[in-house]
């Protein structure tokens, strides 16, 4: 699987559900054994809990210059569990039924062993529309 953008994710987007500087957007690690990317999944409620390692906190230092979505690197503290090989990004409402998902992000592959991992994200921006 390619990175995508979720087409429900990208529909919220366009119509203005979603403020990408002032929403609180989150990284979630995966588990690709458990959860794999679906274009019909919507919500953060559609990922498997088995698939979904570990979650950031609010991502920092949030910008949109020129079409293009950038954020600060995020640590997530002391993850362990499964292996993970993709990061979702989504919208935080605080209900997993309504936090919509947005970014697949395929590529990863490590074994958390308990350690803080480093989320870096590319130096040109995460995403561009």
């Amino acid at each position: 699987m390619a990175n995508a953008l979720y087409p429900k994710g990208k529909k919220k987007l366009l119509d203005a559900d979603i403020d990408l500087l002032v929403d609180t957007m989150k990284v979630s690690l995966i588990d690709t054994a458990d959860e794999t990317y679906n274009a019909a999944d919507e919500f953060f409620s559609d990922l498997t809990g088995a698939g979904v390692v570990a979650t950031s906190g609010a991502l920092a230092g949030k910008t949109t210059t020129d079409g293009t979505f950038d954020a600060n690197d995020i640590t997530i503290s002391a993850v362990s569990g499964d292996p993970v090989e993709a990061v979702v990004i989504w919208k935080d409402t605080t209900v997993t039924t309504t936090s919509p998902l947005l970014v697949w992000i395929d590529g990863l592959n490590f074994t958390p062993n308990g350690s803080n991992v480093d989320v870096q994200f590319n130096a040109s921006g995460i995403f561009s529309i």
